[in-house]
């Protein structure tokens, strides 16, 4: 059978039939791009590393991930996690209480929000057991890999774009009678598509550093088996907030020491490395994990609140031998600088990453 088609959209057509502009990210690009049809998910994402040790992540999601609805099904998601100290929340709004814009990130879920200009961001989250109070301002410029649409047979698409690479945070969080304030790097993309990721993409693993003057995002993402498995490997290499290299020609990536996840019931590697050579730049960037602060999975009912609440979905992805599944990890991550042969630069520092994996635990 002939395999599939998976490809980053990036030709000149590819750039004019999307309206975007080569190496620009403008303000609409971060609005509302979904109508709520089958099929279609969107969410608005952000994570910090904070002091004292702690990371945060809200997400604000117009439809479930997993695409398994009609309409819009407003929701935000908050974890505030140290160590085994975590303090989380789900949020479900009414669509009616709700509004997105399509000129811009505008997101209003009804005493909760999520906007910003590309540049500074204020989220707020009014919820039962938390009331929170975000505001990122953006260290580096807007950037996606070339059109940032991952196209598969070409109308299904996923998108992408990290509208924020790197920021400085200042956040207030007022939790179980106690108010809290931190400061820290924080970071905010947004995603959205046409077709649930399950059907085509087998796994990805992505994450996003500070570390000493350097930023970094990366990803590495694999195709499901009808495609070829077919590989994207992402990079972006930020110093100062000024871009040092992108091109994926020059990426290497191994991924090393494997473990298993009794939750997830999925294989996941506890070091990724990511070498980049240029000719100008050549940094080794290498994820180390420690311990893993958030689980979901869809088949195994008994861990995941939404799988519960659509039986219609555990069964599909059951009878397509699919195991949509998610951890997300912190750690350190190393960046080594490279002249010829020899280091002239090692810097570390905390980090956040995850892995995306929708299809069976296999070696691919």
């Amino acid at each position: 059978m002939r395999k599939k088609i998976a490809r980053l959209a990036q030709s000149q057509e590819d750039y004019t039939r999307l309206g975007l502009k080569a190496g620009m990210v403008e303000p609409w690009e971060d609005g509302l791009h979904t109508s709520g049809r089958f099929g279609e998910y969107e969410w608005w994402y952000f994570d910090a590393k904070l002091n004292d040790g702690w990371s945060l992540v809200i997400g604000f999601y117009s439809q479930p991930v997993t695409a398994a609805c009609i309409g819009f099904a407003p929701s935000i998601t908050f974890a505030l996690t140290r160590g085994e100290e975590v303090i989380r929340e789900t949020i479900k709004v009414d669509a009616k209480d709700c509004s997105m814009s399509r000129e811009g990130c505008c997101v209003r879920y009804g005493e909760s929000c999520f906007e910003g200009d590309l540049h500074t961001y204020h989220i707020h989250v009014a919820g039962k057991v938390v009331q929170a109070d975000v505001k990122l301002t953006a260290n580096a410029a807007s950037w996606r890999p070339e059109t940032g649409h991952f196209l598969f047979d070409e109308k299904k698409f996923f998108a992408w774009l990290p509208s924020v690479p790197e920021g400085s945070v200042e956040a207030t969080i007022t939790a179980n009678g106690q108010t809290m304030s931190f400061t820290g790097t924080g970071y905010h993309d947004h995603n959205w598509g046409n077709i649930g990721m399950y059907w085509v993409m087998h796994h990805w693993y992505w994450g996003r550093a500070k570390v000493g003057d350097y930023q970094v995002i990366s990803s590495y993402i694999t195709a499901h088996k009808p495609y070829g498995y077919e590989h994207f490997p992402i990079f972006l290499l930020l110093k100062n907030g000024e871009k040092l290299g992108d091109d994926p020609r020059y990426l290497t990536y191994t991924q090393s020491e494997p473990a298993f996840d009794p939750v997830t019931r999925k294989h996941y590697h506890q070091k990724l490395c990511y070498d980049y050579n240029d000719g100008q730049q050549h940094v080794r960037v290498t994820y180390a994990a420690k311990e893993i602060i958030e689980y979901f999975t869809v088949a195994n009912a008994k861990t995941s609140a939404q799988a519960k609440a659509s039986g219609l979905l555990l069964w599909i992805v059951r009878q397509a031998r699919l195991d949509p599944s998610y951890i997300r990890m912190t750690g350190t991550v190393t960046l080594e600088r490279f002249e010829g042969n020899t280091m002239v630069e090692r810097v570390e520092a905390p980090g956040l990453w995850e892995q995306m994996y929708f299809g069976l635990d296999e070696d691919v």
